[in-house]
């Protein structure tokens, strides 16, 4: 069975969700990269959309004014951004702005890992690779804010209906999938490069 999240995501929502589980987004998600979060955190100025409850999304979109429209925009392909490149300013955005979900392409640090459990939020992965998948699961660009920053930095604001699949990387109990993983990973390593050694040692 499907576990969809709704927004407006409470914390209720959140509290049985471990990394590596994978969920899905009803509702409103709204794409949102380095400038609009410099926006808020370096420059102090007031995000266009109410991000309380809701979803972001760390991608710079393609899309496509909708024939015989002003106003009016259809999504083509929207493909995740890495999330590392907003690690600085992440903690705080967070904690300004009430989001509880953020969709990126690999994983994120210490200061979102406090932020996520500090104020109950959620960073998750989409698959890299299936941006027209991502696309087809916008059921409507319901508008468009700061628009004077490009197509890839607008503020995007869509509604969408069983986004994803979204890995949990980061839960609100303070676990991050990314660096338990190093872990792991590097212990096996370890013993692999070993092994390794002794077949290749007459390589001077």
């Amino acid at each position: 069975m499907k576990k969809i999240l709704k927004t407006p995501i409470t914390n209720e929502d959140l509290k049985d969700i471990k990394i590596g589980d994978v969920v899905y987004l009803d509702g409103y998600l709204v794409t949102c990269r380095d400038v609009a979060h410099r926006r808020l955190i370096e420059q102090g100025r007031k995000l266009p959309v109410d991000l309380d409850g809701l979803a972001i999304f760390h991608a710079g979109p393609i899309v496509r004014r909708k024939e015989g429209t002003e106003d009016k925009f259809e999504m083509v392909s929207i493909g995740p951004t890495t999330s590392m490149r907003m690690e600085k300013f992440e903690k705080e955005f967070i904690k300004e702005t009430g989001v509880k979900l953020i969709i990126g392409k690999g994983g994120m640090g210490p200061n979102t890992m406090e932020a996520c459990q500090e104020h109950k939020a959620l960073h998750a992965v989409f698959p890299g690779g299936c941006a027209v998948l991502a696309a087809s699961e916008v059921e409507e660009i319901e508008r468009a804010e700061w628009t004077d920053l490009g197509m890839p930095e607008t503020l995007w604001v869509c509604r969408v209906k069983e986004f994803g699949p979204l890995i949990i990387s980061i839960d609100t109990h303070g676990n991050n999938i990314f660096e338990e993983n190093k872990v792991i990973f590097n212990e096996r390593k370890d013993s692999i490069v070993e092994e390794l050694s002794k077949e290749v040692k007459f390589i001077k």
